[in-house]
């Protein structure tokens, strides 16, 4: 992991979470039950917020700890992936069952805050615990 990858995927994954909303709000508007249209919109919230966190962990990177702040950028992105694309699958193909693997995403997630968290703890001249 890089900044240079986190930069990529940043982009990647915000420019397609864009279109992942544009795609619900006007293409499964008519196609999926406003219950489902809500799961979609849910999953590309995420996928935004976390695409952005992808940006900022590159923009920070000089300022952490290597190690953690890598471990943080992968568990971002391996859970935004696992999170919104369970969710999006869900919506596509009414496969209950994956709303079982949305909350390893979730976690994931959590996982990436809290080691970007300890990535700034563990620089030199950073926050002490």
């Amino acid at each position: 992991m890089s900044p240079r990858f986190l930069i990529l995927c940043g982009a990647l994954v915000l420019a397609s979470g864009v279109a992942a909303g544009a795609f619900g709000a006007h293409g499964l508007k008519h196609l999926v039950t406003p219950d489902l249209l809500e799961v979609w919109r849910t999953a590309a919230h995420y996928q935004l917020i976390h695409g952005a966190g992808l940006l900022l962990t590159a923009a920070l990177w000089a300022r952490l700890a290597p190690a953690p702040a890598a471990w943080a950028g992968g568990l971002m992105l391996a859970g935004l992936l696992v999170f919104s694309g369970s969710l999006y699958a869900l919506v596509l193909t009414g496969a209950r069952v994956l709303g079982a693997v949305t909350p390893i995403g979730g976690l994931l997630m959590i996982l990436s805050w809290l080691t970007l968290a300890w990535a700034a703890c563990k620089t030199r001249g950073g926050p002490r615990l």
